[in-house]
Order: C-alpha cells, then structure tokens, then sequence
C-alpha cells in the first residue's frame, strides 16, 4: 500500500530530485497532496483522477496521500501529474515497485490521459544523470531535449495507458538517441542580414567588429536615419557560432522559461533579444510573484542584448543592469526563495545625440533639454559600456553608389580568427569565454604595456577625466584589436584606437 517514485523539480536554472511517496489507507475516498506543493501541483488530484478512470483503469476507493519531498522546499508546476499517477498504480500493486528503480518521471496528464510537455526538462535530465539515475520517462514532446545530455535512457510516451503498458512489460520502447553533433553542425546562420546591405559608416562596422570579436558592449549615438538599428540586427551575423557548451547553458535557460519552441529541443544560433523601452525591472533582470522566472538579460546569455532609443527606458530600469553587466551574471531575492541566472550578454544601445535628433550642432533643443535627455543614462552605465562610437548620416554619395562592402561572412571569419585565439589564452580559466570577461587580474596578465603606450593611456586618462573602470574597458577593447591584428603584443596603435571608443561620452556627458 507504499511506493515511491521520483521526479524532479526546477529551481532557478537547475533541478533537484523530488521523492514522490504514496500510501494508501482504508479510510472515506480523499486525496491528500503535502510536501509544500503550490496551485498547479495540488490541481494533480483532479487530473490525475480524471486521468486513471478515462484510461480504463478503477480509482482506488480509499485515502490517497501524497508526500512530496523534501517536504522543506517548495514545488512548482504541473510535471508531477505521471508520477503521482505512476505512484498510486505502484501502491494498488498493478505496477511492480522494482519497475521504476533509478528512474525519473514526469509529465502532465490531461483529463483523458494523454501526456502534454513540461518546462525545464533539460536542467532535469542534467541533474539526473549526476544523480546516477539511468533512465527518464516523459512525454514525447520533450523527448530531444531530455536526450541532449546523452547520459540518460530516454523513454517518450504519449499517454499514462502508454506508460503503464511499458511498464508491465507489454511492449518495448527503444530509448531515443540523438547525434548531438550532427544536431548541432546543422545551425543555420544568420547570414541574410548582411552588413553589405549597410551603405557607408565604415568606422561604425569596425568598431562592431570589434566589438564582436572581444564580446564588448557598444553604444551608437547618432541621428534618426543613419541606420543604428539596421546596423545592430546584423551583429548576430557577426558573431562566431555557438560552442556546444554555450548552446546546452543558452538552452537550460530558454527552456526553464518555457521559450523552447514545439520542433525545437537546442538553442543553435546566438540569441538577440530586443525589448521594448516600455519594459519593467522584473521583465529586465527577471523576477514575477509567483515563479521567479529569467529575464531579458538571462535569455540574451551568450547573444546580444539590443536596447534601441536607450534614453527613453526608465533610468531605474537601466540602473538594474549595472550589476550584471559586471558580473556575467543576476542574483534575485525574494522572500521565499533567492535564485541566481546566468547574464553573459553583450550589450548594443542606440540613441538620438539629442532629444529632437539632431547633432549637438544643429539641435534647436536648450542645453538643459539635452542635459535632462542625456542624464538618464547615468556615468557608472556609460563606464560599463566599452565601446562609444558616433553613427553619422549618411551622405548621398554614399547612399547612391553601387559599391558593396564588406560582407558579414568576411567579417565573421576575423571575429572567429580573434575569438580562437581568446579561447586558447582562457583555456585554464572557468567561465572565462572572452576579452570581455576578463577580471583585474587577468587584465594584468594579459594586457602589459610598454613604455610609450602607458605614457599615451596616462595622457588620455588625465585629458578625458575617465575613471578606473574605463581604463580596464580601454586595456580590454585594445587587447581584442591585437588579437585582430595577430598581435600577441599591445601597441600604442592598439591603445590609440581604443582610446578614441571612449571619447563619446566625454563629448557628450563631460
């Protein structure tokens, strides 16, 4: 009249093992969820009932109770459906407990018994796996994504009559396999927005090449129509293709939010994310009331972030960024639970040199317009952006010649080139991807300066008033210009042109 069964349970972006206890006791017919189980969970008693009587099989006329453990720790969602289901067969003796040794289940039941998918499968079969568990039952939908890790038997199902033919021996299911590589050659590449499209602002492209190849964050200031936001929706283009490891961290991520699309079990191409400026704090970093959910900066983790119009979010709403902008990654407390998501993001902004969008020359704006427009981005942001360049209109020549610049594949290739040689030089450093990621300490290690390049970046600190921050920002931008330029060394051209990324917001906010 026990059993016990296993599930799993997401928490921030990784699982834990739920143990799924049921007894049954001949008192009056009840059904009894405890283990601190939130709505969706305690709703598992009407589906799951629905469920057993509409696959032909007979309720149990007696006291159900379930204890979800660790009894300490909240659950959250409707995946515990098939294993409660699961755990009364078990306990009515029509399954045989030995049947489920070292395996995890999940899945919500409709009324009919059919199995619909779940969140967070991957993060589960993850944490299965360094469980020692061997095998993993689950609806067919979420099925590529459980397989992913290779380590686990990947049972799909479509129904708990299914599921309980399978386990009384009736008929085999061949556990789904997956080549992983072939899976994730096969990504497709942004290549139809190309950078060739863009006429002119062949600065502005060097300075984006730049900043894809170290990971740098950028802010383009300039008039409406010089083609900022066409310019940033090609950096993807850019970008190198994601490496195996950043595509299962990118997908865990996605698939806890629930973003993973029904054909879709691995994210393969760099994310760009591009929020309205209407957005929230919580919508930003992440957060919610019921469910701390990832926000916009953990979904852009290892893609782009794209803030258009940057003066017109709330200051408060930039303000959130600075924290994760710094450490790669976002903490979020509540008072029930703290959980931290990764944010590894390589910021792109844009915005209008004035509030009327003109050049400061030009504008009919007052000077105190332009200083209320502008200070809604504060100094220690502008400090964590690495890179300030200004995006001219472009002249009619330009627009009308026939000439096609540099294509995005031909760009790409030197970002991969530069991006390869960062790898090798953090190969004995966790978490340590690119230029960008550097700590102090490894930009000491890394970005030594001669004599005639510590005499120019002296020189710039004093004249432009930069802080210690931009000079660690200036130290990172011309260490991606050297790797560029397969330089192992920094020279004072490297520095030079890193100099002049940080001259804008002297300009302007100075």
């Amino acid at each position: 009249m026990y059993s016990k069964v296993y599930s799993s349970s997401v928490y921030g972006i990784n699982a834990f093992t739920v143990e799924i206890e049921t007894h049954l006791d001949a008192q009056l017919p009840s059904m009894v969820i405890v283990g601190l189980p939130d709505s969706a969970v305690k709703e598992s008693r009407e589906r799951v009932t629905a469920a057993i009587k509409n696959s032909d099989l007979i309720f149990p006329n007696k006291k159900v109770t379930i204890n979800l453990a660790p009894a300490d720790v909240r659950k959250e969602g409707s995946g515990f459906d098939l294993p409660i289901a699961i755990g009364i067969l078990i306990s009515m003796g029509i399954i045989p407990q030995k049947e489920i040794e070292h395996t995890i289940i999940l899945g919500e039941l409709s009324l009919e018994g059919t199995l619909r998918p779940v969140r967070g499968v991957l993060p589960i079969a993850i944490e299965a796996s360094k469980k020692g568990f061997k095998r993993i039952i689950l609806p067919k939908a979420n099925a590529e994504e459980a397989a992913l890790t290779g380590k686990l038997d990947v049972i799909a199902v479509d129904s708990l009559k299914e599921t309980l033919e399978y386990l009384k021996g009736v008929y085999e299911i061949n556990p789904l396999k997956i080549d992983l590589d072939n899976l994730f050659d096969n990504a497709e590449d942004l290549a139809n927005l190309d950078l060739a499209d863009v006429k002119g602002q062949e600065a502005v492209k060097r300075a984006l090449e730049i900043s894809a190849a170290g990971g740098h964050n950028i802010l383009m200031i300039g008039p409406p129509g010089s083609g900022k936001t066409m310019i940033a929706k090609r950096i993807p283009g850019i970008l190198p293709p994601l490496t195996l490891d950043e595509s299962l961290e990118t997908t865990k991520i996605h698939s806890v939010a629930g973003m993973l699309g029904s054909d879709q079990s691995l994210i393969k191409i760099r994310p760009f994310r591009s929020p309205h400026h209407t957005i929230s704090n919580a919508a930003l970093v992440g957060g919610g009331m019921a469910k701390i959910r990832p926000g916009e900066i953990s979904l852009a983790h290892h893609g782009v972030l794209f803030l258009d119009e940057l003066p017109e979010f709330a200051r408060n709403v930039l303000e959130v960024m600075r924290q994760p902008l710094e450490d790669k990654s976002i903490a979020i407390s509540r008072t029930r639970e703290n959980v931290e998501f990764p944010a590894n993001f390589m910021l792109v902004c844009s915005m209008n040199p004035t509030p009327d969008g003109e050049t400061l020359e030009k504008t009919n704006s007052s000077p105190q317009q332009i200083k209320n427009y502008l200070g809604k981005i504060s100094g220690p942001l502008l400090d964590r952006i690495d890179i300030h360049v200004e995006v001219p209109a472009v002249k009619y020549e330009e627009l009308s010649s026939k000439r096609e610049g540099e294509s995005s594949i031909e760009i790409r290739k030197r970002v991969i080139t530069a991006r390869a040689i960062q790898a090798n030089r953090f190969k004995e450093y966790d978490s340590i991807y690119k230029n960008a990621d550097m700590s102090t300490k490894l930009i000491r290690q890394f970005c030594t300066l001669d004599n005639s390049s510590q005499n120019l970046l002296k020189m710039a600190m004093s004249k432009l008033g930069l802080s210690a921050r931009a000079y660690d920002r200036i130290l990172k931008v011309s260490r991606t210009i050297a790797d560029l330029a397969g330089s192992e060394k920094l020279e004072a051209s490297h520095i030079s042109e890193a100099i002049q990324y940080r001259s804008l917001d002297r300009e302007y906010w100075g």
